[in-house]
């Protein structure tokens, strides 16, 4: 695997969780009667929240990865 497959590998895992970590509050909020800021609201939580946990993820990703490839 060269290292332009495995960036473009890892572009789309992180676009898929942020993606779900965005869709999931307002799927959520779905169960009740919710207004359409409300939704507004906890998608633009959901993606605040996905950033910042990509963020966490990405720094400790990178402790493990430090080592030689193979």
């Amino acid at each position: 695997m060269t290292d332009a497959e495995r960036e473009s590998g890892n572009r789309k895992i992180q676009i898929g969780f942020l993606a779900l970590v965005t869709a999931s509050p307002p799927l959520i909020m779905l169960l009740g009667d919710p207004t359409a800021t409300q939704l507004a609201v906890a998608a633009a939580g959901g993606f605040a929240f996905g950033l910042v946990l990509l963020w966490y993820l990405r720094g400790l990703a990178a402790e493990f990865s430090t080592g030689p490839r193979r």
